[in-house]
């Protein structure tokens, strides 16, 4: 059942991306997408078998891959808890996302390679999740970056998507060369880069300080390093690719930019597949990142001055799809916030809440766009709410969840209220020293996450009607096959 949940994606891309000339848009289309929701379908059952169950982490082997030295890794699929919640996640909004897309993209003459790309994402985000070694996520999460350059540059007669992509990739590599020398120091360190091994050497490793084991253990720019001090090292390095591909503060500047390809394309970047890789990686690591005090800071800190600095630019977009994507970067903030104090549980639901209700928004966001000739920019909107109902409904109901609204101490609430109110109340007893800060600005931040989206709803859907009568005349609510996924 696993490997069928892993590669079927694969097998999509590979009919659609070798032969969508010969069978056509339609066939790719429908032969993707079937896939993917079989998949979807198989991961549910996973998900709730190993949830419901005893079972224990186990690892299916696919293939042996390198052995070179003490080097030596095997292809396999791990699975456990947060293997089978990213299944989930991954599989459910990239069938969503596929089925949505045929809808559309239906006048689009390059739908084969379109459906190819989302299928080559959503297997390069499966490998990555299932990675029991850090070479098989390094290729994981490298696929995903060479997925999203070719979905955001997917109309390259566009020199703006040209552009964004470009972008996309380099920002990426600036955190992916930090990821890869903290693989490369992971490996001189306990001379392996198997993750269970690692994890079960990890605490005696820097046990074992004092002595004649205060020598130096690691080299790095120029620095000899203790044990504790090596740890903290590679721990600062895994999560600088995490800062590049969960566009935290300082390496966040592609995500906007994003924007650019398809809305379909927006929606899983952003909600499901490469922005959670991140948090997925810290939280993947996390036996090594609890044993540094200054590397769980670092991730504190960090994540909540993303949660603020992007709340506060969302305050004042004026591009619908560019509202919604500086709100991903500063939910991702919040997840960041809770892993650095140790709130892993938390961090992981708001994850798996998040990736739904935001793909919900940016869906919702693409059937506007649908009904208003591709316009983005919301002054040139309003009054939309009598036109395109079911939409209507769709965002707010995405809206009230993001907005985490909710009666405190009751059932009575949406799943971004229960989330995102478990990771601010984490921090408030949070026990590193940026915890108080993280609380602070997370509150804020929640405040203004309210104000922009509402702002949102009102500039897009109330108000006067500010398009084009031309435009205002043609509007109407997308088909089933759009508004089914919504």
């Amino acid at each position: 059942m696993y490997q069928a949940i892993v590669f079927l994606p694969l097998i999509g891309f590979l009919i659609a991306g070798l032969a969508g000339r010969s069978i056509g848009a339609r066939a790719s289309e429908l032969i993707t997408s079937g896939l993917l929701v079989i998949s979807a379908l198989l991961s549910w059952i996973a998900f709730i078998s190993f949830g419901l169950g005893d079972e224990k982490s186990f690892i299916i082997p696919i293939m042996r891959w390198v052995n070179s030295g003490n080097l030596n890794v095997d292809w396999s699929l791990y699975i456990d808890t947060l293997t089978v919640v990213m299944l989930v996640v991954v599989n459910t909004v990239s069938a969503l996302v596929h089925i949505y897309s045929i809808g559309y993209m239906h006048s689009d003459p390059h739908r084969p390679r379109f459906f190819a790309y989302l299928s080559l994402f959503t297997f390069a985000m499966l490998m990555l999740v299932t990675a029991g070694n850090l070479m098989q996520m390094f290729f994981g999460w490298e696929g995903v970056g060479l997925a999203s350059y070719l979905l955001i540059g997917f109309w390259y007669k566009k020199p703006s998507a040209n552009a964004a992509a470009m972008k996309a990739f380099i920002v990426n590599r600036i955190g992916d060369f930090g990821f890869a020398l903290g693989i490369f120091g992971v490996f001189v360190l306990f001379d392996t880069i198997d993750l269970d091994t690692v994890f079960a050497n990890a605490a005696s490793f820097v046990g074992q300080e004092g002595g004649e084991n205060a020598a130096p253990v690691l080299n790095f720019a120029g620095y000899s390093l203790d044990r504790s001090s090596a740890i903290t090292v590679v721990c600062l390095l895994l999560f600088m690719g995490a800062m590049g591909k969960s566009a935290q503060f300082l390496l966040h500047t592609w995500l906007p930019d994003a924007m650019e390809g398809p809305t379909p394309v927006s929606a899983l970047i952003h909600a499901a597949t490469m922005v959670t890789a991140g948090v997925f990686l810290v939280a993947r690591m996390s036996p090594l990142f609890e044993l540094s005090v200054t590397a769980l800071t670092v991730v504190t800190f960090i994540g909540a001055t993303t949660a603020f600095f992007a709340a506060t630019v969302g305050l004042v977009q004026n591009d619908i799809k560019r509202v919604i994507a500086y709100s991903t970067c500063s939910q991702l903030g919040y997840m960041f916030a809770a892993l650095g104090v140790g709130a892993y549980g938390p961090a992981i639901f708001h994850l798996f809440t998040h990736a739904f209700f935001k793909a919900l928004l940016f869906l919702s966001a693409g059937s506007v766009i649908h009904a208003v000739g591709d316009e983005q920019d919301m002054r040139r909107m309003g009054g939309l709410r009598k036109h395109i109902p079911k939409t209507y409904w769709m965002m707010i109901i995405g809206t009230v969840a993001l907005t985490g609204v909710g009666i405190p101490g009751t059932v009575l609430g949406t799943a971004g209220f229960f989330s995102k109110d478990a990771i601010i109340e984490s921090l408030y007893v949070g026990q590193n020293s940026w915890a108080s800060y993280a609380f602070a600005m997370t509150v804020i931040a929640a405040l203004f996450t309210s104000f922009y989206s509402w702002r949102l709803i009102f500039m897009t859907f109330h108000g006067r009607e500010r398009a084009p009568a031309d435009v205002m005349a043609h509007i109407h609510d997308s088909p089933k096959v759009m508004m089914v996924p919504l």
